[in-house]
């Protein structure tokens, strides 16, 4: 899906082999052509892998996927204006937006603290100015705080974990989960969140599929361009 809407708005992509990854994203890095550069997780390879080592070998300023520590650094310290943002809490704000809900002053729960999701949706929620309250897996009392959200985002990675009767009536329901289960044809994909019971309760809430991924991709192409226009100002074009 990133490739083709990639393809779709002219952007360059580059498809590298485990063997030669870092050289390669070094390569990527000091080519003045290229503009955007994205590691996609999770890493596959029967080799162990150090995923840290390679997101941060990415140019922050060509890291439109918002992994490295220095983008990551910048978004916990609020400085949203000198970063990338990761694509998608960036969505998952944009979709909220689009409700016409004010984030300032609300109450915001997000289940789940990955360092593509759960993390960085807390600070962009916490910088946004709403109040916010991060749980996971070892949170004791999960329904409660739930029950206490606002704004719920959810990316915990369980199937349809959250019932509808946990939420506080009226709340905006962004579902960042992506779960394969057994259907009547085959499998099929649902979310974190159980949709048919929350959708009685709630103001706003996100489809699965179809709600989240479709704006990380346009998130992704948003920080590209952004790349490439940071990229010009700073070097002028590329011969």
């Amino acid at each position: 899906t990133k490739l083709k809407a990639a393809a779709q708005v002219s952007l360059f992509h580059s498809l590298v082999t485990f063997k030669t990854l870092l050289q390669s994203i070094v390569s990527v890095n000091k080519d003045p052509s290229v503009h955007g550069l994205i590691v996609q997780l999770p890493l596959d390879s029967v080799n162990p892998i150090n995923t840290e080592l390679v997101t941060n070998a990415v140019s922050p300023e060509k890291d439109v996927d918002g992994l490295n520590c220095v983008n990551a650094g910048k978004l916990s310290r609020g400085d949203l204006s000198d970063c990338f943002i990761p694509c998608t809490p960036s969505g998952c704000m944009e979709l909220i937006r689009q409700t016409g809900v004010s984030v300032e002053g609300k109450h915001a729960v997000v289940i789940g603290r990955s360092k593509i999701v759960g993390a960085p949706m807390h600070d962009l929620l916490l910088w946004n100015h709403a109040t916010v309250t991060t749980c996971h897996s070892k949170t004791a009392d999960l329904p409660e705080q739930v029950g206490l959200a606002d704004i719920l985002v959810v990316g915990a990675g369980r199937a349809e974990m959250v019932r509808g009767d946990w939420l506080k009536e009226g709340s905006v329901v962004i579902d960042c989960g992506i779960n394969h289960v057994p259907g009547v044809s085959g499998k099929r994909v649902v979310g974190d969140v159980h949709y048919s019971s929350a959708n009685q309760r709630a103001g706003f809430i996100t489809p699965v599929p179809g709600g989240v991924g479709p704006m990380t991709v346009a998130m992704l192409m948003e920080n590209t361009v952004l790349s490439a226009r940071r990229l010009l100002l700073n070097n002028g074009p590329s011969r």
